[in-house]
């Protein structure tokens, strides 16, 4: 599963001189944007990651000229206290310089999350650099990936304690956890529990909350309102990621619950928010409920030559249809 876990957690692709940085790009007015989640909108650096990791300057530039009001990182180098090459203080500057902010960023955590793994990610060092770049929350991007078909309720469990643990430290210093989802989260356990339930369940509310990817949760045949009404106040970030109208079916059960991860990644394609299968309007009605804020656009991969204009493709719908 390690090949899985860079599916999730590493860089790859094209670069920032492959990207036409036409004039129209640039249209949006900042000061026209009101102050809700939507208006006040993210962007998962993920989505960029080949561009971040080329040109990090010019990349965070584009973001927000396009309109992104702040982002979320992902990938640093803990041991160098780097992203991208860039020390937290420069990355700070920089942000600072382009008018955006970083409220979350993505942490690995997968082997403090896991039963059987004693080697561990340093999550103090993730909260001291979290807090120095003016973030409130550190997120776990993924669960342990050694084997996500063998997880169990023990090992939600297991996970569900480190999370408070972390909280713990996190509160500390002013900060809160939280904890992103995929598919597997929805596999059904003994007793018909599905592992998210089990993490929300054992979670404390004052120390973790949850980054619900609106994708994910409808390519596992769930819908993120049911989980709103389920659970709320306990999702105050999410994704929003579209599915590809031709790729709706659902990814778990007998089918895919022991498939291998590749197998299962060839029935995933995304596409730009608005433009796919997704009823993000709906979904967005249900902000206060899940105590929504931050909003994040994320593409795991974007298939569009341009990626600058894939991004603001995005932006320019949740600005239309989600902020009335």
């Amino acid at each position: 599963m390690e090949n899985s876990r860079r599916t999730f957690l590493k860089q790859a692709g094209l670069g920032v001189s492959a990207a036409i940085l036409s004039p129209y790009l640039f249209s949006c007015q900042n000061s026209k944007l009101g102050s809700g989640p939507f208006h006040d909108l993210g962007i998962q650096l993920y989505s960029l990651r080949d561009m971040m990791s080329e040109d990090p300057i010019k990349t965070l530039e584009t973001i927000g000229k396009i309109g992104y009001r702040h982002v979320e990182t992902f990938g640093v180098d803990a041991e160098a206290s780097k992203f991208w090459n860039l020390s937290v203080p420069e990355l700070k500057k920089v942000l600072d310089d382009d008018g955006l902010k970083t409220h979350s960023g993505h942490y690995d955590m997968s082997k403090y999350l896991s039963r059987t793994q004693t080697e561990k990610e340093n999550i103090e060092k993730y909260i001291e650099i979290a807090h120095s770049l003016g973030q409130s929350y550190i997120i776990a991007p993924v669960t342990p990936m050694d084997d996500i078909n063998s997880l169990s309720v023990a090992d939600y469990q297991f996970a569900a304690e480190q999370l408070n643990k972390a909280g713990e430290m996190a509160k500390k210093a002013g900060l809160k956890v939280g904890y992103h989802n995929h598919f597997w989260e929805f596999r059904s356990l003994p007793n018909g529990t599905k592992g998210l339930d089990i993490l929300i369940a054992f979670t404390d509310p004052e120390l973790v909350d949850f980054e619900l990817d609106l994708y994910w949760i409808e390519k596992a045949g769930y819908t993120a309102q049911s989980y709103f009404e389920k659970y709320p106040g306990r999702f105050t970030m999410w994704h929003l990621k579209d599915m590809d109208k031709s790729y709706t079916a659902p990814v778990i059960g007998e089918k895919y619950d022991k498939a291998g991860f590749m197998d299962i990644m060839k029935e995933i394609r995304y596409t730009e928010v608005g433009t796919g299968a997704i009823d993000f309007v709906n979904i967005a009605s249900y902000a206060d409920k899940a105590g929504l804020k931050y909003a994040f656009v994320e593409q795991d991969d974007i298939y569009m030559p341009n990626k600058f204009e894939s991004i603001k493709k995005s932006f320019d719908y949740v600005q239309k249809f989600l902020t009335k």
